[in-house]
């Protein structure tokens, strides 16, 4: 199963970078909408 993971991960690393992007990315507009909101 190890060796499943590493292969599906080698295989796809462009996509994983750009899944984690966009997910930091969504997270970070979360916290500033939650901020700029909550202050208002």
């Amino acid at each position: 199963m190890l060796t499943d993971m590493k292969d599906i991960l080698s295989r796809s690393r462009a996509t994983v970078v750009e899944d984690t992007v966009g997910v930091v990315t969504l997270f970070g507009l979360l916290v500033v909408c939650l901020h700029v909101f909550g202050t208002a």
